[in-house]
């Protein structure tokens, strides 16, 4: 039978939510010392709600449409449910548990982690194994962005050639987009960068996390002022200090 969470982790920060505000100007962040990333990256992650604070959390729980995410922050061990499937990873291995044949029409091992990843901006880009490069400012309608490009040392993830863009409002350093390659089918380098611009976040339980985000197309001059399509939502967003046993990311019983 497929995991249910119950009320969304009620048992570990129902005041979590409730507490969720939409201002992000009321955070209280902390120092980060002892880091390897660039010091204009630490502001990034200080504008967020702090890389310390962040450190703090252990479950993170997000929904997209009708999949709920919950992410152990620590062993990034993961569980996504659906009405219609679940899957995650124990730690050891991705698992797929359908309650109807065929639900499920993607790849388990690619689809795990990546809206984690989407969501957990910009923190993500302060884990272990991280190169950090200066690249060339984005232009985007008349103002220039900042912009750090992540790349992993390699055997770090399941795909180590995977490359991350960040780029931040020069006056604020909110983060404002992100560029990334898809190198897991392939397992090769690659320079086709694709395009998401964050613009709307929300304060969950002291740190700044996305509430939408919309891809956008390029052409051979570079990004267009045209969405894609629709912007993604993300709701339900919930962050705690709580743990959840091991057992919650393991694959059901039958």
């Amino acid at each position: 039978m497929k995991k249910i969470i119950v009320l969304v982790l009620v048992l570990l920060a129902v005041s979590c939510k409730k507490e969720t505000k939409n201002q992000v100007n009321e955070v209280k962040v902390g120092t980060a010392k002892n880091e390897n990333f660039p010091e204009e990256l630490g502001k990034v992650f200080t504008k967020h709600g702090g890389i310390d604070n962040w450190r703090k959390m252990k479950i993170l729980s997000f929904n997209k449409g009708e999949e709920v995410h919950t992410v152990d922050l620590h062993s990034r061990k993961t569980v996504i449910n659906h009405p219609e499937y679940s899957l995650g990873f124990d730690g050891t291995e991705v698992w797929l548990d359908e309650e109807k044949e065929g639900n499920y029409k993607g790849n388990s091992m690619f689809y795990y982690n990546l809206y984690f990843y989407f969501y957990a901006m910009p923190f993500v880009l302060a884990d272990e194994g991280i190169i950090y490069e200066k690249v060339d400012d984005l232009t985007f309608e008349g103002v220039n962005y900042p912009g750090y490009k992540i790349s992993y040392k390699a055997n770090v993830g399941t795909s180590p050639d995977d490359n991350y863009v960040v780029y931040y409002n020069p006056k604020t350093y909110q983060m404002e987009w992100l560029a990334y390659t898809v190198t897991f089918k392939s397992k090769k380098p690659s320079d086709n960068l694709r395009w998401i611009k964050y613009h709307e976040w929300e304060n969950v339980n002291g740190l700044v996390l996305p509430k939408k985000i919309t891809w956008y197309n390029k052409n051979d001059n570079g990004l267009t002022s045209s969405p894609k399509g629709k912007a993604l939502e993300f709701t339900l967003p919930l962050l705690s200090q709580g743990k959840l046993a091991d057992s919650f990311f393991a694959k059901p019983a039958k």
